[in-house]
């Protein structure tokens, strides 16, 4: 028996620059697209672990909580 936990996929094209702001604080919010043309937003924090000199760039999975709390971006595909 397999639990699907909710998430989202998401397309992520951040510059450098714009992942700068965000990982400083001067926004604590990302929003973006989801592949299927949602709105999403989620916990700026959560780019940290992804990224690279050149900013976020790939689809990435959303995962929720139960609540609906952010749990975990997870790369798909980078470009």
């Amino acid at each position: 028996m397999s639990i699907d936990v909710p998430s989202i996929d998401i397309v992520l094209e951040l510059t450098a620059e714009q992942c700068l702001t965000h990982y400083q604080g001067a926004a604590q919010w990302v929003h973006a697209r989801s592949v299927t043309g949602k709105k999403v937003t989620f916990p700026a924090r959560a780019l940290r672990r992804i990224v690279g000199p050149d900013g976020v760039h790939g689809i990435y999975r959303l995962r929720f909580s139960e609540e609906g709390r952010f749990e975990a971006l997870i790369p798909l595909r980078m470009r």
